[in-house]
Protein backbone atom coordinates (compact mmCIF):
# COMPACT_ATOMS: atom_id res chain seq x y z
CA UNK A 1 0.00 0.00 0.00
CA UNK A 2 3.04 2.24 0.84
CA UNK A 3 4.45 1.85 -2.74
CA UNK A 4 1.09 2.72 -4.08
CA UNK A 5 0.63 5.71 -2.20
CA UNK A 6 3.96 6.81 -2.78
CA UNK A 7 3.45 6.35 -6.84
CA UNK A 8 0.11 7.90 -6.83
CA UNK A 9 1.56 11.15 -4.84
CA UNK A 10 4.65 11.42 -7.06
CA UNK A 11 2.32 11.36 -10.31
CA UNK A 12 -0.32 13.75 -8.36
CA UNK A 13 2.64 16.22 -7.74
CA UNK A 14 3.99 16.06 -10.76
CA UNK A 15 0.86 16.68 -12.63
CA UNK A 16 -0.01 19.78 -10.74
CA UNK A 17 3.29 21.74 -11.64
CA UNK A 18 2.44 21.93 -15.65
CA UNK A 19 -0.97 22.46 -14.50
CA UNK A 20 -0.09 25.48 -12.80
CA UNK A 21 1.94 27.07 -15.48
CA UNK A 22 -0.62 26.35 -17.99
CA UNK A 23 -3.06 28.02 -15.42
CA UNK A 24 -0.89 31.26 -15.03
CA UNK A 25 -1.07 31.01 -19.44
CA UNK A 26 -4.09 31.13 -19.72
CA UNK A 27 -4.68 33.80 -17.46
CA UNK A 28 -2.32 36.08 -19.03
CA UNK A 29 -4.74 35.12 -22.59
CA UNK A 30 -7.99 36.48 -20.54
CA UNK A 31 -6.37 39.74 -19.13
CA UNK A 32 -4.69 40.58 -22.74
CA UNK A 33 -8.32 39.73 -24.06
CA UNK A 34 -10.28 42.19 -21.76
CA UNK A 35 -6.90 44.65 -22.89
CA UNK A 36 -7.83 44.08 -26.33
CA UNK A 37 -11.35 44.47 -26.41
CA UNK A 38 -10.91 47.78 -24.37
CA UNK A 39 -8.68 48.83 -27.24
CA UNK A 40 -6.02 49.25 -24.78
CA UNK A 41 -2.91 48.84 -26.91
CA UNK A 42 0.37 50.89 -25.08
CA UNK A 43 0.64 48.39 -22.15
CA UNK A 44 0.73 44.34 -22.12
CA UNK A 45 -0.59 41.26 -19.63
CA UNK A 46 1.82 41.21 -17.85
CA UNK A 47 2.44 44.80 -16.84
CA UNK A 48 -1.48 44.77 -16.57
CA UNK A 49 -1.12 42.35 -13.76
CA UNK A 50 1.57 44.36 -12.00
CA UNK A 51 -1.01 47.49 -11.97
CA UNK A 52 -3.73 45.71 -10.50
CA UNK A 53 -1.30 43.93 -7.93
CA UNK A 54 -0.10 47.29 -7.09
CA UNK A 55 -3.63 48.53 -6.50
CA UNK A 56 -3.84 51.83 -3.93
CA UNK A 57 -0.67 51.05 -2.01
CA UNK A 58 2.57 52.87 -2.78
CA UNK A 59 5.58 50.40 -2.41
CA UNK A 60 8.87 49.64 -3.25
CA UNK A 61 9.96 47.82 -6.23
CA UNK A 62 11.54 44.49 -4.23
CA UNK A 63 7.58 44.77 -2.44
CA UNK A 64 6.14 44.42 -5.57
CA UNK A 65 8.17 41.57 -7.02
CA UNK A 66 7.20 39.74 -3.67
CA UNK A 67 3.56 40.30 -4.47
CA UNK A 68 3.45 39.04 -7.50
CA UNK A 69 4.65 36.40 -9.53
CA UNK A 70 7.10 38.42 -12.22
CA UNK A 71 11.08 37.77 -12.20
CA UNK A 72 12.55 40.66 -11.30
CA UNK A 73 14.65 41.95 -14.11
CA UNK A 74 11.29 42.09 -15.88
CA UNK A 75 10.02 43.94 -12.95
CA UNK A 76 12.19 47.18 -13.83
CA UNK A 77 11.64 46.92 -17.59
CA UNK A 78 8.24 46.49 -17.13
CA UNK A 79 7.57 49.28 -14.27
CA UNK A 80 9.52 51.51 -16.82
CA UNK A 81 7.18 51.12 -19.81
CA UNK A 82 4.59 51.63 -17.07
CA UNK A 83 5.53 54.81 -16.06
CA UNK A 84 6.32 56.02 -19.74
CA UNK A 85 2.78 55.35 -20.80
CA UNK A 86 1.69 57.02 -17.69
CA UNK A 87 -0.03 54.55 -15.82
CA UNK A 88 2.73 54.23 -12.78
CA UNK A 89 4.60 57.66 -11.34
CA UNK A 90 7.89 57.06 -9.53
CA UNK A 91 9.96 58.86 -7.14
CA UNK A 92 12.42 58.19 -5.18
CA UNK A 93 12.19 57.45 -0.81
CA UNK A 94 13.01 60.27 1.06
CA UNK A 95 14.20 58.44 3.66
CA UNK A 96 16.40 55.79 1.56
CA UNK A 97 18.03 57.26 -1.70
CA UNK A 98 18.55 53.78 -3.29
CA UNK A 99 14.74 52.85 -2.78
CA UNK A 100 12.41 53.45 -5.07
CA UNK A 101 8.50 53.65 -4.16
CA UNK A 102 5.50 53.09 -6.97
CA UNK A 103 2.29 54.35 -7.16
CA UNK A 104 -0.79 54.49 -9.71
CA UNK A 105 -1.63 57.39 -11.90
CA UNK A 106 -5.30 58.36 -12.31
CA UNK A 107 -4.65 56.41 -15.99
CA UNK A 108 -3.52 53.59 -13.90
CA UNK A 109 -6.41 52.94 -11.67
CA UNK A 110 -8.41 53.61 -14.53
CA UNK A 111 -6.92 50.38 -15.93
CA UNK A 112 -6.91 48.50 -12.06
CA UNK A 113 -10.24 49.44 -12.01
CA UNK A 114 -11.18 48.01 -15.01
CA UNK A 115 -9.33 44.73 -14.82
CA UNK A 116 -11.35 44.57 -11.01
CA UNK A 117 -14.74 44.70 -13.29
CA UNK A 118 -13.32 41.99 -15.02
CA UNK A 119 -12.48 39.85 -12.07
CA UNK A 120 -15.72 40.43 -10.25
CA UNK A 121 -17.80 39.34 -13.80
CA UNK A 122 -15.35 36.29 -13.78
CA UNK A 123 -15.80 35.83 -10.29
CA UNK A 124 -20.11 36.14 -10.82
CA UNK A 125 -19.66 33.45 -13.70
CA UNK A 126 -17.83 30.56 -11.90
CA UNK A 127 -20.37 30.25 -8.95
CA UNK A 128 -21.83 27.66 -11.33
CA UNK A 129 -19.11 25.35 -11.72
CA UNK A 130 -16.84 26.31 -8.31
CA UNK A 131 -18.06 27.24 -5.17
CA UNK A 132 -16.37 29.30 -2.56
CA UNK A 133 -15.42 26.54 -0.48
CA UNK A 134 -13.87 24.71 -3.22
CA UNK A 135 -11.85 28.32 -4.24
CA UNK A 136 -10.73 28.18 -0.59
CA UNK A 137 -9.74 25.00 -0.20
CA UNK A 138 -7.74 25.69 -3.54
CA UNK A 139 -6.06 28.54 -2.21
CA UNK A 140 -4.80 26.85 0.77
CA UNK A 141 -3.52 24.31 -0.76
CA UNK A 142 -1.72 26.29 -3.29
CA UNK A 143 -0.36 27.78 -0.18
CA UNK A 144 1.03 25.32 1.66
CA UNK A 145 2.88 24.51 -1.90
CA UNK A 146 4.36 27.38 -2.05
CA UNK A 147 5.70 27.73 1.20
CA UNK A 148 7.11 23.95 1.01
CA UNK A 149 9.01 25.28 -2.55
CA UNK A 150 10.46 28.20 -0.96
CA UNK A 151 11.51 26.41 2.03
CA UNK A 152 13.31 23.67 -0.59
CA UNK A 153 14.91 26.23 -2.04
CA UNK A 154 15.88 28.01 0.70
CA UNK A 155 17.34 24.70 2.49
CA UNK A 156 18.85 23.65 -1.37
CA UNK A 157 22.57 24.06 -1.51
CA UNK A 158 24.54 25.18 -4.11
CA UNK A 159 25.19 21.68 -5.43
CA UNK A 160 21.25 20.51 -5.36
CA UNK A 161 21.53 18.57 -2.02
CA UNK A 162 19.01 19.58 0.69
CA UNK A 163 20.81 21.12 3.70
CA UNK A 164 20.54 18.60 6.45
Amino acid sequence: MGVTFERTMTEEYLAIIPLIERLHRHFLNVVKSELDSSDIRDTNNVQAIMLFNLGDAEMTVSELTLRGCYLGSNVSYNLKKLVENGYVEQARSPHDRRSTHVRLTPKGRALRDRLAAMHRRHAESLQCVITAPDLEHTAATLSRLERFWVRVSDQASPFGQLVA
